[in-house]
């Protein structure tokens, strides 16, 4: 007895050494063309007819957004910026989508501003917005004000509207005058708190309102640049921090969850930081088991506390599911492929893709994730077009 189980476990340890190191290769993504200036591939057209979907049946989109809602109203409004993002990008991989893309894009837009209009920028935050006073009269939250104007970017960029011109130029001038009151250049999201994310968005809505309408914010993004990297960068790690005081004294340390899609921000702001900070990242936070990539909330020096961006933190690995998200649209913007599969294949492995009504879901995400991993197959073609300084 004792010498058949001693057998079995020999044989069962013999068999996982050989299938585990190959594992990986039953998720791992196939090359689907997806990349530069090119059409999505097949994998990416599900992922556009599910989100899609969510705008042209009322009844799943009222399902998803009451679940978003239920557990942090900001993925809602997430969810809708990487979604008009990502259909920016395909209007211009595929000019022939172009029309229905604008329909979906501005739907998306005129709810967004109708709901600002009308419940204010708390619809749109966590709870504790309402726990402080802003530093800087009257409250306005960057969170908010940044991801609007970075959706009315990529859809101008697209085709102008007058209408969104305006308020894009308007929003511009708001963001900039309350960041020029903070002495590390940055506004609040929520009260006294600025986040590295929020105003990293905000700099690439300024920069492509530049490239937009002639105008010129580039000595205020150059300065915000040599400012942070005086203030707002951990010296063991060389990363920006995660958030921080209004006069920029450091609440957390570097996070996945923010610094991956920074680093993806600031490309269009200064492409040499960007890319330093996306190497910085891949070392302190990347990783891989067994070919199946992720990516850590905190570098290995500074642990922070998990919250509700991170997601619960999977023991041993530490592997955060929000940062391993982000992760895969920086390694996509910054062209690191090997990551990028590897990425994909836990993606597959563990996310649970779901083909539901001929689109693709990943039932272990939500929407803003979706929209994350929609918007990470696709982008490209604006910021390429903004860095190239020509517009239409």
């Amino acid at each position: 007895m004792a010498r058949r189980l001693i057998l079995g476990v020999l044989s069962l340890a013999i068999a996982a050494s050989m299938w585990l190191p190959i594992l990986h290769l039953l998720y791992s993504p196939r090359q689907d063309g997806s990349g530069g200036g090119n059409g999505a591939g097949p994998e990416a057209q599900l992922l556009v007819k599910y989100n899609l979907r969510l705008w042209t049946d009322p009844e799943l989109r009222e399902k998803e957004m009451r679940k978003m809602r239920a557990s942090n109203a900001e993925w809602d409004f997430m969810g809708r910026t990487f979604q008009v993002c990502a259909f920016a990008n395909l209007a211009l991989r595929e000019p022939g989508r172009k029309k229905v893309l604008l329909e979906v894009m501005d739907r998306i837009i005129d709810e967004t501003l109708k709901i600002e209009k009308e419940s204010g920028m708390y619809y749109f935050l966590m709870p504790y917005a309402r726990s402080g006073d802003y530093r800087v009269a009257p409250p306005r939250s960057l969170f908010v004000d940044g991801e609007i104007s970075l959706m009315l970017a990529h859809r101008l960029i697209v085709e102008e509207k007058p209408a969104y011109g305006k308020i894009l130029k308007e929003r511009v001038d708001l963001m900039i005058g309350r960041m020029k009151q903070s002495p590390v250049l940055s506004a609040e999201s929520y009260p006294d708190e600025c986040w590295t994310f929020c105003n990293s968005v905000a700099l690439a809505a300024v920069r492509m309102a530049d490239f937009l309408y002639g105008s010129d914010h580039s000595a205020f993004l150059r300065e915000w640049v040599a400012t942070a990297k005086k203030k707002l960068v951990d010296p063991s790690t060389g990363l920006l921090v995660s958030s921080y005081s209004l006069d920029g004294t450091w609440k957390d340390g570097p996070e996945g969850s923010s610094i991956w899609m920074a680093s993806h921000s600031l490309e269009i702001v200064d492409e040499r930081f960007a890319v330093d900070q996306y190497a910085r990242a891949k070392k302190e936070l990347a990783g891989s088991f067994l070919g199946f990539g992720y990516s850590r909330e905190w570098p290995a020096s500074r642990l922070g506390p998990a919250d509700i961006d991170s997601g619960p933190i999977i023991p041993f690995l530490k592997i955060s599911p929000g940062a391993s998200g982000l992760a895969l649209l920086g390694a996509s913007a910054f062209g690191d492929g090997q990551y990028v599969g590897q990425l994909k294949a836990s993606l597959n492995f563990a996310a649970f893709p779901s083909k539901k009504g001929g689109g693709l879901t990943y039932r272990a995400a939500n929407q803003v994730g979706d929209a994350v991993i929609l918007y990470s197959a696709l982008q490209g073609p604006v910021w390429k077009k903004v860095k190239g300084g020509v517009c239409q």
